[in-house]
């Protein structure tokens, strides 16, 4: 494909397929830095737009020599990493449709996701995922070869290590070099891209059907926001599993910026510092952690504290301002350079010091989170999408933004309301085909006229920013007839209170609200320490009346600012943390409200025994 047809298309967003944004980007700026990643002894290695081709195309090669046709499933098994980005490139470049799976879905998920997805082959990020589909292989013949990045092949083939695999794509690409070009101009925008298996808070997962189309219109749209531009550097640690970090890829190829991979969790303080990263996507809970470690470690008490204290209400002052479009001066503009100076700077620089703004998505934002840190002199720009719609639908602008809301439409994306319930309906390039082999779902889903039912309530303000006032499966309603927003309450408890790690509103046919609460484990342990509890253990802290006392002076707190119906007027502290690994929470840490309310039914059960409450 020539440069000139490639400009054109640019020019004219006529795009067939993200593959091909990945060309145009390659031709543009070859020497350029596209992609940061960190080797095996931690060092990170640069490598250009023209290098990341030349290994695409060997592993495009090896997946054509292996038999894969248009259209054809190859899964990604595989924590974030340089392999995912390059593998999910390869299988776009070959034409046939990537399934991503999770790296802690257990056996039993994996086999149903690869036979409802029909996946021919699978790239596997080491011997314990490799181990997994063994365990499963009787069960998945359509399985016919896995390649592991880190790890040896087996005797009989179905198992290829990376180095023989990419062997294979050296040869098929030298007896074929022209076959990578051809087949990525053969896309057509209406051939599948993706199947995303949505992780659900309820219920089996659904293939979530997103065509060619649908990531070139979200590259273009990121493109045109403009959130990303050539001089910027991505931190990218999210799953790329989740629709949420393939959105952040597609924007990063279109803007031609570095983005810098590692999925690790445990290293992200650590790469912060090393990436220093102008931009960087996460999860409200990820805000929500260094929310709480920021304020708990300001309570030092004398000067410093009040330091603090000073530095962030003098920020609210400027915050209040930036938010109405106007620039702090005088006097105001002075202390807020003190602020910097002997207090924002510093928390500034646990992100690497050059972040411009955050994009928090896949779950809602307290407010009160996001003003605190622009008070810090910290944006972050909360986004909204489905999986249904490639993630990408709505987000907040570096130049118009207002928090509490999800942001503007994205260009090319329509949004409305359903007059009988707020439920917000939406229309794009980037909504979903279907569920695959799910017809009765997504004619549930879809309207029959390309409308999007999001199952969100929401509502559009005087200047267009949306607002999710709550999950329409979420909303119950109690015995007295009140109607309860769940996740509006949780955000507020864990915005105000330092030491809670998640929330589950419960009160659905009740005659009042109560809530299950953990604890963050580090907050709680210092807390211990500075209130006549140290050398108790996290368990004897959880069950001591101490802290419950403790929690409940933050709980009034907030029922002040609630509806009397709305108030939680009892509440019980879990003995561990929510967690993936017990199913409960999805990989992207959003809660599965049911899955909790029925391990702890008896504990729930147990709060409203002979009660009386008023819940009107």
């Amino acid at each position: 494909m020539d440069q000139a047809s490639l400009r054109k298309k640019h020019a004219e967003r006529k795009f067939e397929s993200l593959a091909e944004i990945f060309l145009f980007r390659v031709s543009e700026t070859p020497n350029d830095i596209g992609w940061e990643y960190p080797d095996a002894s931690g060092a990170w290695l640069p490598m250009s737009w023209k290098e990341c081709n030349e290994r695409v195309r060997v592993l495009a090669a090896g997946l054509r020599v292996l038999g894969i046709q248009p259209e054809e499933r190859v899964a990604i098994l595989s924590t974030t990493r340089i392999e995912w980005i390059l593998a999910d490139l390869a299988i776009m470049a070959a034409g046939a449709a990537c399934t991503t799976i999770y790296p802690s879905n257990t056996p039993a998920e994996c086999e149903f996701i690869l036979n409802d997805s029909a996946t021919r082959i699978v790239f596997a990020e080491d011997a314990s995922q490799v181990a997994k589909l063994q365990q499963i292989r009787a069960q998945i013949p359509g399985v016919v070869h896995v390649i592991v990045t880190e790890g040896a092949g087996s005797e009989d083939g179905w198992v290829l290590s990376w180095a023989e695999f990419i062997k294979r794509g050296q040869a098929a690409d030298k007896a074929d070099p022209d076959a990578y070009e051809r087949v990525i101009s053969g896309i057509k925008r209406e051939h599948l891209a993706t199947l995303i298996y949505t992780s659900g808070t309820t219920g089996k997962p659904k293939g979530v059907r997103l065509l060619h189309e649908c990531w070139a219109y979200t590259a273009d749209a990121m493109d045109a926001t403009k959130l990303m531009t050539a001089d910027d550097v991505q931190y990218l640690w999210l799953p790329m599993s989740h629709s949420f970090g393939k959105v952040l890829m597609s924007g990063h190829i279109a803007s031609g910026s570095v983005c810098a991979v590692d999925g690790r969790i445990p290293k992200i303080v650590e790469n912060l510092a090393t990436v220093k990263p102008t931009i960087m996507a996460a999860v409200p809970r990820i805000f929500e952690k260094v929310y709480n470690k920021i304020v708990e470690g300001a309570k030092v008490g004398g000067m410093k504290q009040k330091i603090f204290e000073w530095a962030v209400a003098t920020g609210r002052q400027g915050s209040q301002l930036r938010q109405q479009g106007k620039m702090p001066g005088g006097m105001l503009a002075l202390k807020l350079k003190i602020a910097d100076k002997l207090v924002f700077s510093k928390i500034k620089a646990r992100f690497g010091g050059r972040v411009q703004f955050f994009i928090s998505g896949s779950a809602p934002l307290s407010r009160e989170i996001a003003e605190f840190f622009h008070a810090c002199g910290i944006l972050i720009l909360e986004g909204y999408g489905l999986t249904e719609s490639s993630a990408a639908s709505f987000v907040n602008r570096p130049s118009k933004y207002a928090f509490g809301s999800v942001g503007l439409p994205m260009p090319g994306t329509e949004v409305k309301l359903a007059p009988e319930d707020k439920e917000i309906l939406m229309k794009s390039p980037g909504i979903m085909q279907g569920y695959h082999n799910l017809p009765e779902g997504t004619a549930e889903t879809l309207t029959k006229d390309g409308w999007l039912r999001t199952g969100d309530i929401g509502e559009i303000d005087e200047n267009g920013f949306l607002r999710i006032t709550d999950r329409k499966k979420d909303l119950f309603k109690t015995s007295g007839g009140k109607y309860i927003a769940p996740s509006f309450i949780e955000g507020k408890l864990k915005a105000t209170c330092p030491l809670i790690s998640q929330v589950v509103i419960h009160g659905a046919e009740r005659n009042f609200v109560s809530a299950l609460i953990t604890l963050e484990e580090e907050a709680t342990m210092k807390w211990a320490r500075e209130n006549g509890q140290d050398g108790k253990s996290y368990g004897d802290l959880v069950a001591a009346p101490e802290t419950k006392a403790a929690i409940q002076t933050y709980l009034d707190s907030v029922n002040k600012t609630l509806n009397k119906w709305e108030t939680v007027k009892q509440f019980a502290i879990l003995p561990t943390d929510l967690t993936i690994d017990a199913g409960e929470l999805t990989p992207s840490l959003k809660v599965k409200r049911k899955v909790v309310e029925k391990k702890y039914s008896s504990l729930l059960d147990k709060m409203y025994e002979g009660a009386m409450a008023d819940a009107s």
